[in-house]
């Protein structure tokens, strides 16, 4: 099987799945490799900072989601806003290029100083790469099977995410906590840049084909209507904002509630791989869901789960209830994460809808740092379980949000 587009990708492109099958499948294995960098961190970090840093403050421990919020979200907008003007293949080159260093200055870190600059950069790589496979999927695939696009895209990313999470703790636990969990970064890296040099195509021509048949008109501060005037896009952009907080949350804290609750460095890795797992195995469903039914109840409902889940999880510290907890966390989340993007498309101009998308994800990936920040601030002041509780609160108080301000995208889009 040949992976190299056919012609129509440069000079007569067609939308849909079925014509770009190939482009879209090659993608799919790209974005995978990009999860499997975020997963490389994400159950050994309280272990790796105390051990090798002896950090013992929730807010320090935290500041490298912080770094990596910020800076992830930053260049997911930069993305968004720049991808028409400099393509969307040299954007996702320059990510993977600056993803190689990121494993190698884990490794070698002689101060909590590099591990910041590593989480910068993969904030920045992440932004890149994540960002330039999700415009580039909605670009090839057309307005039908968008829902479908953005399921595919996050299975991909949060299904290795969460296996990189696991492998990551089992290597740690057999031969230690640096470096061979890093390892798994450097082979990804490097993998992910070579894909992307050699099989990848730019999608500029499927958006100028897009535009041509166009209803929507383009608006005028498309920063500003999907941060805050438009109803529909700033609702869906407060939900994502909520969503990466309590995710920020949970990536810093459940490991450390873990621990020091009695799990093992392997119950840990179980636990905390099955929240992303089944977030991004879920959204094999309801990335199609999302093309046939209402976007709104998906997003209402998938918010006000993973909200009641967060008030129960800090409660019973049972292994057995934890997996459950993470099970019911992952299928909140997999019902909006592909949605929330699916949305975003549906109410914006081809033309304008990487800059709306980059929008969405600058003030989505914030809420890592946010995340972080506050939560730290809580756990430091009054333990874990009043920061997972609150931090509850405010999901379920962001699906009240989505529930009054935000509208239908469409007469077919109300079935559910």
């Amino acid at each position: 099987m040949t992976f190299v587009s056919n012609s129509n990708l440069l000079t007569n492109p067609i939308l849909g799945l079925k014509a770009n099958w190939k482009q879209f499948l090659i993608l799919v294995i790209v974005n995978a490799l990009v999860g499997s960098m975020l997963g490389m961190e994400r159950s050994i970090f309280p272990q790796y900072a105390s051990e090798i840093f002896g950090l013992s403050s929730n807010f320090a421990f935290l500041s490298f989601i912080t770094a990596f919020g910020f800076s992830k979200a930053i260049t997911n907008y930069l993305t968004g806003k720049f991808a028409n003007n400099f393509g969307r293949k040299k954007l996702l080159i320059l990510g993977w290029i600056l993803a190689i260093p990121v494993p190698i200055l884990l490794i070698f870190a002689s101060n909590w100083n590099y591990v910041i600059l590593a989480n910068v950069l993969l904030g920045v790589s992440q932004g890149l790469t994540w960002g330039s496979t999700v415009i580039m999927k909605i670009d090839l695939v057309g307005e039908k099977d968008r829902g479908f696009a953005m399921g595919m895209n996050e299975f991909a990313g949060y299904l290795s995410l969460g296996v990189s999470a696991y492998l990551s703790a089992y290597l740690a636990e057999k031969f230690g906590v640096s470096p061979t969990p890093f390892y798994i970064g450097v082979v990804v890296s490097i993998l992910g840049l070579l894909l992307s040099i050699f099989l990848v195509k730019d999608t500029h021509h499927f958006v100028k084909k897009e535009s041509e048949i166009a209803t929507l008109e383009k608006v005028e501060r498309v920063f500003l209507q999907t941060s805050i005037k438009n109803k529909t896009l700033s609702s869906i952009t407060q939900a994502g904002l909520i969503n990466n907080l309590n995710d920020g949350m949970v990536w810093g804290l459940l490991p450390v509630l873990l621990l020091s609750n009695g799990f093992s460095l392997n119950q840990t890795g179980v636990i905390t791989a099955t929240y992303p797992l089944i977030w991004g195995i879920g959204q094999l469903g309801t990335g199609k869901m999302a093309d046939r039914f209402s976007k709104k109840k998906m997003i209402f409902g998938g918010m006000l789960l993973q909200g009641l889940t967060l008030l129960l999880l800090p409660n019973l510290m049972n292994y057995h209830l934890q997996i459950l907890f993470m099970v019911l966390l992952g299928f909140g989340t997999a019902l909006v994460y592909p949605t929330f993007m699916a949305a975003i498309a549906d109410h914006t101009h081809p033309v304008q809808r990487a800059e709306s998308i980059g929008t969405f994800r600058l003030w989505r990936d914030l809420g890592y740092a946010f995340g972080a920040i506050l939560s730290g601030i809580l756990a430091d002041q009054w333990g874990i379980p009043v920061a997972i509780f609150s931090i509850g609160i405010l999901t379920i108080a962001s699906s009240v949000i989505v529930k009054f301000r935000m509208e239908e995208s469409s007469p077919s889009d109300k079935i559910l």
